[in-house]
């Protein structure tokens, strides 16, 4: 009995093999650069090749600066960074400030939310993009599974923006995350994992936010 406790022991440790109240590995994650988050994210980082949908209970609470040692990592990488329909013109010297190169920084603007998310899509495919961020009101199932196949044809990191009032829905998005301000930090609550429930919000300092990205 020792010994068949003992081969199944060695066995779940294989990397293959997950078990539900874990953590899921993740083939490819880019570390978020705060040690908290990267604990609970499934492989300890945002996953590229995936999408995630991030809800913001209010604008301008450090939400874009919790991602960008992710994206400075990306551009290091050699690949673009695309951020598609943003609410608000992005700040240049604040994302030059945090390490953004704004030569690898692509704004796309339009007119129509159909037209942003072609544009998301097709970013999402290109191999020379790392990470396409979407400010997006879709609840198209059928649209958010495209762009989930296309975030992993792409081997992108994904980002879904869900702006205050908007209601997450991409059941295809492996992570979803609800982001809401917290004695002057960021209160991360992961709604959407492979992995077990957390009880509770994953506390990060973003640090104090100058200007909208």
């Amino acid at each position: 009995m020792a010994a068949a406790s003992s081969a199944l022991a060695s066995l779940l440790e294989h990397p293959a093999i997950w078990r539900g109240g874990d953590v899921a590995p993740e083939p490819a994650a880019l570390p978020s650069g705060y040690a908290a988050l990267d604990a609970v994210l499934p492989g300890r980082g945002w996953p590229q090749g995936a999408l995630t949908e991030l809800l913001v209970e209010r604008e301008g609470i450090g939400e874009i600066r919790l991602t960008l040692p992710a994206l400075v990592q990306v551009q290091a990488q050699g690949r673009d960074v695309v951020w598609i329909a943003p609410p608000y013109r992005p700040y240049a010297p604040a994302l030059a400030a945090a390490g953004i190169d704004l030569a690898r920084l692509v704004v796309v603007a339009c007119r129509t939310p159909k037209d942003a998310l072609w544009a998301f899509e097709q970013a999402l495919r290109a191999p020379e993009c790392g990470a396409a961020f979407a400010w997006l009101p879709t609840h198209d199932e059928r649209a958010l599974r495209r762009l989930q196949v296309a975030a992993r044809e792409g081997r992108t990191w994904g980002a879904l923006w869900r702006r205050p009032g908007q209601r997450g829905s991409a059941i295809a998005a492996p992570l979803r995350l609800g982001l809401a301000p917290h004695d002057g930090r960021l209160a991360v609550h992961v709604l959407k994992r492979r992995g077990a429930e957390l009880p509770g919000p994953v506390l990060v300092d973003v640090g104090k936010r100058a200007a909208h990205y």
